[in-house]
Formats: structure tokens, C-alpha cells, sequence
């Protein structure tokens, strides 16, 4: 009942499909004005469905200079684990490292792979090509929009997103489980986090000691979402305009990255992309517990009207909207890949 009244009273836990309602209508006039619900696909370009659905993030990953994110390797589906192995040793990327799936969903089979045998036993339970990639060394994480017209020369930042952790303090008494109860935003995680770690959540930290039980900002997967838009500055504006100006036909999206130090980033120092979202990003500082539905709504509203924007100007560019047809045997590949990762 708890965990009920906290989800009940926080709208940031309620289904995406409640809190989108509105968002259906400006979608359906959209879709009026462009003559398809597939507009979206001619947003980003060089992006499979401009990033919407059925995105590959490796295809992403390789638009994106390599300097700007950590070493990254495909893994195929059902491919011979010795070959796994070859792959991994040749990519030089050292354990522990992320899996995850090359078409994601919401984190959903996200994985820290401490082991070689933590990486079999993944590898045997997926049923979908997926990535692995070298841990970011950088402690903090953000998430950052970005928007540009194609007829612009610069693009702008619309919003960052600030990520907290789901990390528990020690203090000499009490169990991981326990600590985890004692956060409702951490205790709804209780069940992925008891499969994932079994009977080490009766171990005891020590007073003081600090444990990141996920470590990558998800908010599905107990992070917390602070909004740092005040912290758009003229600074942080160039520094990632000039990295995207460096992605073919990249218009709309959020990027997470992870950074040292604000400074350093607001200099371009010491950061790095974990993902770039397209189409289907979210201005994810809605999330922020401060805000409410009806700030949501008016900054959904706000962005979803650039993606249409964009979209109708690439258009009119020459690039075509994503046929009828096409776009539902792509919907139906998306609800088929989400049932595969949800139940992974």
C-alpha cells in the first residue's frame, strides 16, 4: 500500500500511456497536417526511422565520431560464444564492462558484465543482438536535448536532465535490502535488483560505505531525475553543437554522456556519450519530482512540435515520410523486440 500511495501521488511513475494522453491529440493533429503518423522517420535521416522505432544503436554509435564515446562491439544473436570471446579480446575492452541491447527499451536488459561467466550467461538468455561496451570512468551523468532546423547553422540546447544514482550508505547495521526499503524510489526496484543480486543484498555495509547497485541513469531502474536546465550556457551550448554538427543529418535528440566535472565539460574535457536518442527521445528533466503534469505536458508538447517541425522541413528537403505499410511492419517488429527485452 505503501509503494502504491507514492506511485499514486508522484506522477513520474505513472504509465507513459496516462501521462501521454494529451500528447495523442497534438500527435493525431500532426499526423493530419503531414498526411501520415510516420512523419517522425525524415527527422533524423541518417537514423533508421529517424530514431523512433527499431533504431540499431550501433548504427547510431557509427555516426558519431569514436572520439566522443567508449569502445563499443556488436554481438549477433546465437553467435558461437568462442567467437564472442575473439571479439571481446580483440576489442581490448576490459572486464567489467555493459551489455545491452543493440535495440533497446527504457534500459530494460541493461547489464554490468563482471566475469566472463557473467558474459556466457548473458549471451545464452539473449534473444536479440546486443552491445558491449566499455564502462565510462567518469562519475556523473547527464542527459542533454538538442534541436536544430536544417536550415540552421547552430543548434541549441532545450534541456538537461541531471541523474542521481540508485546508491545505498552503509551504516554497520543494517542489510542492502533494508537500506533499499528504506527509499520507496529504490525499494520499487526491489525485485529486479533480488534477481539481479541474490543473496548479496543481505551482505552489511560498513558505516559510510557506498554501493551503486545500478550503475548507469535509468530512470525505470530507480535514478532520480534533477532538472539542470538553468545550467544551459553559451559554453555548453558550442561544446555540443560542434560535436553534433559532427553527426550526418542529426536534427532532434537527447544524448546522455557522463563528464568529470562541470567545467571540464562546459570546456569539452573528460565526458563522453552513453547513448544518442533521435526521434523517440524524451525531454526526460520532466521527470524532476519538482515538476508537475502540467509542466510535463507543456514541454512535451514543446518538443514534440520541433520533431514535426524538423521532420516536415526535411521533407520538404526530399527525404520521404516512411510509407503506411512500412511503418506498422516496423511498429510490429518494435512490440516484438519490447516483449523480447522486457522478458529478458
Amino acid at each position: 500500500m505503501k509503494l502504491f500511495l507514492h506511485k499514486l501521488f508522484h506522477w513520474e511513475y505513472w504509465p507513459f500511456q496516462i501521462v501521454y494522453i494529451p500528447i495523442y491529440f497534438l500527435w493525431a493533429y500532426y499526423a493530419l497536417k503531414a498526411r501520415t503518423i510516420f512523419f517522425f522517420n525524415t527527422c533524423n535521416p541518417t537514423m533508421r526511422n529517424g530514431g523512433f522505432i527499431m533504431d540499431s544503436k550501433m548504427e547510431i554509435y557509427d555516426l558519431i565520431p569514436p572520439q566522443f564515446y567508449p569502445k563499443t562491439k556488436f554481438i549477433k544473436e546465437q553467435l558461437p560464444f568462442d567467437e564472442v570471446e575473439n571479439i571481446l579480446n580483440n576489442s581490448k575492452i576490459e572486464f567489467p564492462f555493459i551489455a545491452k541491447p543493440d535495440i533497446g527499451l527504457r534500459g530494460s536488459a541493461v547489464k554490468k558484465i563482471d566475469t566472463l561467466d557473467d558474459l556466457k550467461n548473458y549471451h545464452s538468455k539473449a534473444n536479440f543482438d546486443y552491445l558491449v561496451q566499455d564502462l565510462i570512468p567518469f562519475p556523473n551523468e547527464v542527459g542533454i536535448f538538442y534541436v536544430r532546423y536544417p536550415h540552421e547553422k547552430n543548434g541549441r540546447i532545450t534541456g538537461i536532465v541531471a541523474k542521481e544514482f540508485l546508491i545505498v550508505e552503509g551504516d554497520g547495521c543494517s542489510t542492502i535490502e533494508e537500506l533499499i526499503k528504506a527509499n520507496p524510489r529504490y525499494e520499487l526496484q526491489l525485485k529486479a535488483l533480488q534477481k539481479e543480486y541474490g543473496n548479496q543484498l543481505k551482505d552489511i555495509l560498513p558505516k559510510g560505505e557506498k554501493r551503486n547497485l545500478v550503475p548507469y541513469g535509468n530512470h525505470a531502474r530507480g535514478a532520480k531525475f534533477l532538472d539542470y536546465s538553468h545550467l544551459i550556457s553559451p559554453e555548453l551550448t558550442k561544446v555540443i553543437d560542434d560535436m553534433c554538427l559532427q553527426i550526418d543529418e542529426f536534427y532532434f535528440g537527447r544524448m546522455d554522456l557522463m563528464y568529470n566535472t562541470w567545467a571540464e565539460l562546459e570546456q569539452g574535457k573528460n565526458f563522453a556519450i552513453v547513448e544518442l536518442n533521435g526521434a523517440a527521445s524524451e525531454p526526460t528533466h520532466i521527470y524532476d519530482p519538482k515538476h508537475s503534469i502540467f509542466f510535463a505536458w507543456k514541454e512535451l508538447a514543446r518538443h514534440i512540435t520541433y520533431m514535426f517541425e524538423i521532420s516536415v522541413a526535411n521533407h520538404k528537403r526530399g527525404y520521404d515520410y516512411l510509407p503506411h505499410k512500412v511503418g506498422m511492419e516496423q511498429y510490429n517488429l518494435h512490440l516484438e523486440q519490447s516483449n523480447k527485452i522486457v522478458n529478458f
